[in-house]
């Protein structure tokens, strides 16, 4: 395989064709999570009694600068990633977040976007686009004020997140994506005010069902929205169809209305798994790397990048995850895997 050599501090690296997992399973898309803060306390994410003022957040030391971050995605690269998401916790709590973004930028034909809660956007989204960026999501559970506070457990309104829709759109970061977990008895009100919202924004809500990612949210079965019922409830007031995927791998099943005002998607985890088509891998604030949302534990890259590993020694500790990887735990889940220890989706990104 031809590439171009990798340098710590840049990003500059040619595409190489794809590692496979057990399950032949491509490596497709990496997701770097570059803070383990966030300015909102979501109950099905991050929840206050548990991320109170007395929990350890990671030291400045244990996170991975940049110029390691860069050095690993370019790796990944090399092992045939191609799309990659900057998240956190809040990413945009991140300082200098733009200067990631002008690294990363620089992988030959990598696509690049963000995931956010969008209210540090109207202050940084011009210099993400400036940098590079191509796209972001955006949280938002409810246009109603009391739901997204109460969800988010946030005393940010919803028009600071329209803000930053705004904001995005003006500097270009499109089409904008708008991830909305759904819970039972929360904000199913939430479905067809968003899909109405939205219509003709050229902007995609995507419903995802309410998961049991990490051990702290409280995950029953029981307040899980399935993607049947969503489906139902916005074909009842506009006719819709299945439209295809994007590309080999897509979490988010796509719809379209039929009348040509928009598209949305559903991330439905529970109810519909997608393990089979699973091409993502997880890169952890301090350097883990992890191969299932719903994972134990990760492997340590930040030791042998610390410890002078050169580029050829952590393509292999990288490919030799991915080849023996077999993770299929949606399509496993049962009681007796839910109780199985989970790393917090706070420290993964998602």
């Amino acid at each position: 395989m031809t590439v171009t050599e990798t340098r710590l501090g840049g990003a500059s690296s040619a595409l190489g064709p794809p590692v496979v997992d057990r399950l032949r399973r491509p490596l497709h898309d990496v997701r770097i999570s570059v803070t383990d803060r966030c300015n909102f306390r979501c109950t099905y994410c991050m929840p206050r009694e548990v991320f109170g003022p007395d929990y350890q957040f990671l030291r400045r030391d244990e996170i991975l600068s940049f110029e390691e971050i860069s050095r690993l995605a370019a790796l990944f690269a090399r092992l045939g990633a191609r799309k990659f998401r900057i998240t956190g916790g809040e990413p945009l709590l991140r300082k200098r977040i733009d200067r990631l973004v002008k690294m990363l930028s620089g992988i030959e034909g990598a696509d690049l976007a963000l995931t956010t809660n969008g209210v540090l956007l109207p202050d940084q989204a011009e210099a993400l686009a400036v940098a590079g960026l191509e796209r972001v999501t955006i949280s938002l559970d409810s246009l109603e004020d009391h739901v997204h506070r109460q969800m988010g457990d946030t005393t940010a309104p919803v028009d600071s997140v329209l803000a930053g829709i705004s904001a995005a759109e003006r500097a270009g970061l499109t089409p904008i994506k708008i991830n909305t977990v759904v819970r039972r008895d929360c904000n199913e009100s939430a479905i067809l005010d968003l899909v109405r919202h939205f219509r003709g924004s050229g902007h995609i809500v995507r419903f995802i069902e309410f998961m049991d990612v990490g051990m702290t949210n409280g995950w029953s079965l029981g307040e899980v929205v399935p993607a049947d019922e969503i489906l139902a409830r916005i074909g009842e007031v506009y006719p819709i169809e299945p439209i295809d995927a994007n590309y080999p791998g897509e979490v988010a099943r796509r719809y379209r209305l039929l009348d040509g005002s928009g598209e949305f998607g559903i991330v439905a985890s529970v109810t519909r798994p997608f393990c089979g088509g699973c091409t993502r891998a997880r890169l952890s604030t301090d350097g883990q790397l992890f191969t299932c949302l719903f994972a134990s534990q990760g492997l340590d890259l930040r030791g042998p990048l610390r410890a002078d590993a050169d580029d050829d020694e952590l393509l292999a500790i990288i490919a030799g995850r991915w080849q023996s990887r077999n993770d299929r735990y949606s399509e496993l889940r049962s009681k007796a895997t839910v109780e199985i220890p989970r790393i917090e989706m706070s420290y993964i990104g998602g």
